[in-house]
């Protein structure tokens, strides 16, 4: 297990572009907001500053109105599309116009725990992400769930759970483009491109009005409520509370968006089907879509006795969980991006939510899977859940720090280990 410590540190310093880190060569040349987070992970196990300026340099694209963006076009790299032109983005750096899962203060808390002399350069985050989070609920929030206006936002890209809520789109006046990801990674392991069109009209009516929220909040054809966005907010929002409470700021804010997401994910439970998923707020409907974002409300806090069978029920169809989509809904698909392969990160964030709602059996048991299947697998973007066959992107970047964080024997004794 040592050579794979060594060479996941390898793949950091590969992908390590000067105070941030791309994902993996070629496929995904610039800085994604939530890989960054837990690229900060990996890099705290061996070289802590290191890990500080990854968020440093994160938090310093964030916009005027406090979103911080899912893309950060620090360098322009030609083969990578769609780029900030396509974007136009509004912020300080050459960005995207959508943000991503919101890990970075619970992340940001750790990082704290672990070096108390980094404390402030902690404190000097709290404030930019009390912007970040409020910019969710001014924009994105619906009665307490958090939404999303892309599916891109979730980083859970083409989900079975968009759909329904994608085939109500049609798109119109797209220029001709090129996908470049095909190029790198085998086609049938990629989205589609019925949803390429879709995603790419989004992106052009976002970037048409200049990225103004409020028209978009009325006029985007997507706002669908989502469980990655809203648990991982919650959580996030209870870890800024103990940094806030840490450094002497104001918590009564904070303090209100918690109990806010607490009353308003419930409007992401689908009874019908006994599990959490996304709900389309134009149409009115859940999309009856078990996920493995399904599976994050352990990590948010919220009715742990909630999910459990579903949990064992799909852990017992296949030897490598947990996959991003059920095996036994239709649209599964098992090296096709989010519609079935397992994601390391994922995982690990499952795994927190298990232990931390005293699931510590199931928690343990997916640390070793997990384990395993890198082992089998690699450093792969993504594993296919029947055999731990990688796909995707390899030499991934968020996967070499779940190991040297979390799955590695070595990791044990970080406060958050399974």
């Amino acid at each position: 297990m040592t050579d794979l410590d060594a060479t996941a540190r390898r793949i950091l310093q590969g992908n390590d572009r000067g105070g941030y880190t791309v994902p993996t060569a070629g496929l995904y040349p610039y800085q994604w907001n939530w890989d960054s987070v837990f690229a900060a992970m990996g890099f705290v196990t061996f070289d802590t500053d290191r890990a500080w300026r990854e968020v440093e340099t994160l938090l310093s694209g964030q916009w005027p109105n406090g979103m911080v963006p899912h893309i950060l076009f620090h360098k322009v790299e030609p083969t990578y599309f769609p780029g900030p032109d396509v974007w136009g983005g509004v912020g300080p750096v050459p960005s995207s116009g959508i943000s991503q899962p919101p890990i970075a203060a619970t992340f940001i808390r750790y990082l704290a725990d672990l070096d108390p002399s980094g404390a402030d350069r902690a404190k000097a985050m709290v404030g930019p992400l009390t912007d970040w989070h409020r910019w969710f609920f001014d924009w994105r929030g619906e009665d307490g769930a958090i939404c999303v206006s892309h599916p891109w936002e979730t980083g859970r890209d083409n989900s079975p759970d968009w759909d329904a809520p994608f085939a109500a789109i049609e798109p119109a006046n797209l220029d001709a483009y090129y996908r470049r990801d095909t190029t790198h990674v085998a086609e049938d392991e990629r989205p589609r491109r019925w949803d390429y069109d879709r995603y790419l009209t989004l992106v052009k009516l976002g970037h048409d009005c200049g990225w103004d929220e409020a028209h978009l909040r009325e006029v985007s054809p997507f706002r669908v409520a989502d469980p990655t966005m809203t648990f991982t907010l919650l959580r996030a929002n209870r870890d800024l509370l103990a940094l806030a409470q840490r450094f002497g700021a104001e918590t009564a804010e904070i303090e209100g968006w918690i109990a806010a997401i607490e009353a308003g994910s419930e409007r992401l439970w689908n009874a019908e089907i006994g599990a959490y998923d996304t709900f389309d707020m134009r149409a009115g409907k859940h999309s009856g879509v078990i996920s493995n974002a399904s599976f994050l409300n352990w990590y948010a806090g919220v009715r742990p006795e909630r999910m459990l069978d579903h949990f064992d029920r799909i852990a017992g169809l296949l030897p490598y969980g947990v996959p991003s989509a059920d095996p036994q809904q239709p649209g599964f698909e098992p090296k096709r991006y989010w519609r079935g392969p397992v994601w390391a990160m994922m995982n690990w964030l499952i795994a927190l939510g298990l232990r931390d709602a005293g699931h510590d059996g199931r928690a343990t048991a997916l640390c070793d899977t997990t384990r395993s299947m890198i082992s089998t697998g690699g450093f792969a973007e993504y594993f296919d859940p029947r055999d731990a066959s990688p796909a995707g992107g390899r030499d991934f970047t968020w996967t070499a720090a779940t190991w040297l964080a979390w799955a590695s024997p070595t990791a044990k004794g970080f406060p958050w280990q399974a």
